[in-house]
């Protein structure tokens, strides 16, 4: 039980309601499949294939780590919006988690390339159905007057994530030591014990939550033109044919397609919020609350630029410039990305718990001044990787503890940007459009995914020299952009109106 200061100075008690738990459980093992399987999936591509990896070389694994991992989350849009006007929150998270299923399954086959790209698109499509629209569940459970009480519930929701991962980036990765197929395999199993636990307890405690698409249970507070929306298609496609013809677009290689897909993401955003603000049939105040959403967006995209190197360049580094041997056993790189998940189960419910006493003392820290604090401490962690880099280029292996400050400092980073913009989305989103905000929201992580991956192809083993160089460039833009949102905070805070 915890206390909290309603705006009439009164105390009252809470405790989170059942439905988190359940949905806790299911997260954490859709997590504990999908992390795990990412904690080894560009070290299985770039390894040869005499031993039994795919043999790519790091620029196209790369690129295609960043096309997998943006489509992961690049799907949370249409699956938004299937889960808004057909099939309702609840059967979307179920859907997505049997084809996440059906997509490691496929991984655990030995076989060509073709297999292994299906079963990819398999677990893209499965967590375009569910990742979002779990998070959208999360928000519903909560009044929207419980701000810091839903700012904690996502917290306590966000180490549900960080304990599936963590136990799937030790597990999977040590299998796969001896098979890379068996390690795939054990990220099937987890997302089978996870449709388990949500099929027998979500009738029970979320009731009513989600069953219902949003589009049929809401009214239209306004008329949308259909002309309107087919001018922004349409010159979203002319703009993109046009790139290709003079050559700015190709997709001939992977790294190419990769680069495109970074533009069409940014280019199909801008279409699908212009098209919000002006065609969507919403009031002065939701237009602001919807711009918020996109200043949030820019943050989490380059927050996530950053961060989810960890799979990318950081595990690269991992592999070929850290001494990993504790005594005689050598710790498998992948498992070094587990100190992230642990880092985020120690401190999730301190730093949700402190939101709240600082609610209880009427300071409320506004998001975007969160998102500020994450940004350099998301910066000053690849500045610790610059101090490594260096070491690297002199000829010695750097040491784990640098990989695990690193971690230590992107997870802060992380608790006080991820949970916490999941919330704001979830409470300043238009109701008729809830489900595909939660979708833009996971857009932006769509973006820095795929940033990261192209960053990770310029990771040359080769080029030692140029590795400082590389994490020194990341430190400016995460520094510069969280000293924006500083500045910004202010301007920010008014268009949020009450949300906090």
């Amino acid at each position: 039980m915890s206390e909290v200061v309603d705006s009439k100075g009164v105390k009252k008690k809470f405790s989170h309601p059942k439905g988190l738990y359940v949905l806790f459980t299911a997260e954490m093992w859709e997590r504990f499949s999908y992390y795990g399987m990412r904690a080894i999936l560009i070290l299985f591509m770039t390894t040869d294939m005499a031993a039994e990896g795919l043999g790519l070389t790091t620029e196209t694994a790369g690129a295609v780590y960043g096309l997998y991992t943006a489509s992961v989350y690049l799907m949370t849009l249409p699956g938004g919006w299937l889960a808004d006007n057909i099939f309702g929150q609840r059967k979307a998270v179920f859907y997505g988690g049997v084809l996440i299923m059906i997509g490691h399954l496929i991984l655990a086959i030995p076989g060509s390339p073709a297999i292994f790209f299906t079963g990819l698109a398999f677990v893209a499509l499965g967590t375009g159905l569910l990742k979002g629209n779990i998070s959208t569940l999360v928000g519903e459970l909560y009044e929207n007057e419980d701000g810091a009480k839903r700012d904690a519930g996502f917290s306590i929701f966000y180490m549900g994530i960080n304990l599936g991962s963590f136990f799937g980036q030790i597990f999977v990765p040590l299998l796969a030591e001896y098979n890379w197929h068996l390690g795939f395999g054990l990220a099937a199993i987890g997302m089978f014990f996870g449709l388990i636990a949500y099929k027998v307890y979500a009738p029970r405690y979320l009731k009513e939550i989600g069953v219902e698409p949003k589009a049929k249970s809401i009214e239209k507070t306004g008329k949308s033109n259909s002309s309107v929306t087919f001018i922004i298609i349409a010159f979203i496609i002319g703009l993109l044919v046009t790139l290709q013809m003079l050559g700015y677009i190709d997709v001939t290689t992977a790294t190419g397609i990769a680069q495109a897909l970074g533009l069409i993401i940014v280019v199909i955003t801008m279409g699908y919020f212009i098209n919000i603000l002006f065609n969507g049939g919403l009031n002065l105040m939701e237009k602001k609350k919807v711009t918020v959403i996109f200043i949030l967006f820019v943050g989490i995209a380059i927050f996530w630029s950053g961060f989810e190197q960890a799979a990318s360049s950081l595990n690269l580094f991992a592999r070929d410039f850290t001494d990993r041997f504790i005594g005689g056993w050598e710790m498998p790189a992948g498992m070094l990305q587990s100190f992230n998940s642990g880092f985020i189960i120690i401190f999730a419910p301190i730093i949700g718990a402190l939101w709240v006493k600082l609610a209880a003392r009427n300071i409320n820290v506004r998001t975007p001044f969160k998102f500020a604090i994450g940004l350099i401490l998301l910066g000053l962690g690849f500045w610790v990787m610059v101090e490594a880099a260096q070491v690297a280029a002199s000829g010695a292996k750097a040491g784990m503890f640098a990989l695990i400050l690193t971690y230590f400092l992107h997870s802060i980073g992380e608790l006080t940007i991820s949970p916490v913009g999941l919330s704001a989305t979830s409470k300043l989103s238009p109701k008729k459009y809830l489900g595909q905000m939660m979708g833009i929201w996971f857009v932006g992580a769509a973006l820095g995914n795929l940033i990261a991956g192209l960053i990770g192809g310029n990771f040359d083993p080769e080029n030692v020299l140029e590795m400082p160089n590389i994490f020194l460039n990341v430190v400016w833009v995460s520094i510069g952009a969280g000293l924006i949102f500083f500045a910004a905070s202010p301007f920010i805070k008014k268009w949020m109106g009450e949300i906090t």
